[in-house]
């Protein structure tokens, strides 16, 4: 495209949306929206009636665009804003309308894609999108991970353990530059450098992140690694480190899936291992049912706390873009340490956590994609 062809575009762009589209180019926007009502047994020794939302789905806004400059080569941005579907109130609380993810690149067909901005790290792009997580399919928010955790202290999260293998991207990585490779006959990877907190903050803290998937059919098998260190953690040179491996196989209306995560606190020594696995069976072509189980343990400076949580959901699809949800979910929590209070992922605010050491949850609720 020459000088004259690129500015002619660009004028066209501003003028209508018509003429862009002459300019090889795109802009969409599509999204998620999930609603529901909860009951959950044991918050603080009272049961409590909740209007969750984005629990099945997240509630996020996507504005995407590209642009075909030729030779296979692409530009492309991303923006996404999450919110309360109850409040309309911007998500996680920092009123940045493009919290979630704002991104801008470069995307190759023979090289792959190379981006900057916030960002998914891999914890989140190789092992949840493959479905390699119970949560992708069918679990929603409940299912990922919290429990009797807190003592990790994860920094800038709102519980100390919420999500705190990074596997539903409740953390996103600011100022980072990530790039995933082309498709390999179903192998690709990719990895990712965060420059720190602040711009300019080139030594620490920082985050790197990298993982890898082989998707061939019925079968797909991943693995990533994250290491995040924080300004609050030993002057930046101590963090949070994750890693993973998961599986899927898709037994003709069996989906199987396995996944094991690790997250240490890299200065106090505390580390919690999780091990799932589920299934989900499609029962007709526009129903199906999901169950999983997972156990999180903690080592000695977690005080050996630990939860087995199990999560059971029906989805009935009204089309093919709205379906209906019900769901239970119960954990039950354990250990040595003085709080061993179960608490499923997503229940926030003052006293969520269960004042004994199970809690359970129903939930009945509806997810629309446009």
């Amino acid at each position: 495209m020459n000088n004259f062809t690129s500015k002619l575009c660009s004028a066209a762009f501003l003028a209508a949306l018509p003429t862009f589209a002459h300019c090889q180019s795109s802009v969409t926007i599509s999204g998620l929206i999930d609603g529901g009502l909860s009951y959950i047994d044991d918050q603080a020794g009272h049961g409590n009636w909740r209007a969750d939302n984005g629990i099945g789905v997240p509630n996020i806004l996507f504005i995407k665009g590209t642009e075909d400059m030729g030779g296979g080569t692409s530009a492309f941005f991303q923006l996404e804003s999450q919110f309360n579907l109850s409040t309309g109130a911007s998500l996680p609380g920092n009123n940045a309308i493009f919290g979630r993810q704002s991104l801008v690149g470069l995307r190759s067909q023979r090289l792959g894609a190379l981006s900057i901005g916030n960002q998914y790290e891999f914890m989140h792009d190789s092992l949840l999108f493959s479905g390699f997580d119970s949560a992708f399919t069918y679990g929603g928010y409940y299912t990922f991970r919290q429990g009797p955790f807190n003592a990790l202290k994860v920094p800038n999260n709102p519980t100390g353990a919420s999500d705190f293998d990074r596997v539903a991207g409740l953390a996103r990585v600011a100022n980072s530059i990530k790039y995933v490779s082309p498709n390999f006959s179903g192998m690709n990877f990719g990895g990712m450098y965060g420059l720190g907190e602040s711009s300019g903050a080139t030594s620490t803290p920082k985050t790197v992140s990298v993982g890898t998937t082989y998707i061939k059919g019925d079968f797909g098998i991943g693995a990533a690694y994250t290491n995040a260190r924080y300004a609050q953690m030993n002057a930046g040179e101590d963090g949070i480190t994750n890693w993973g491996v998961g599986a899927r196989y898709q037994l003709q209306n069996y989906k199987f899936n396995v996944l094991y995560t690790n997250t240490r606190n890299t200065q106090t020594k505390g580390a919690v291992d999780v091990f799932q696995m589920g299934v989900n069976w499609l029962l007709t072509p526009a129903s199906n049912l999901g169950v999983s189980y997972q156990y999180m343990t903690g080592n000695a400076q977690l005080a050996h706390n630990y939860a087995h949580q199990g999560t059971a959901t029906l989805q009935q699809w009204l089309s093919k873009r709205t379906d209906i949800y019900l769901q239970t979910v119960y954990q039950r929590a354990g250990g040595d340490g003085s709080t061993t209070q179960a608490w499923i992922n997503g229940l926030y605010g003052p006293d969520s956590a269960a004042a004994g050491n199970s809690q359970a949850l129903v939930r009945l609720g509806v997810a629309t994609r446009f």
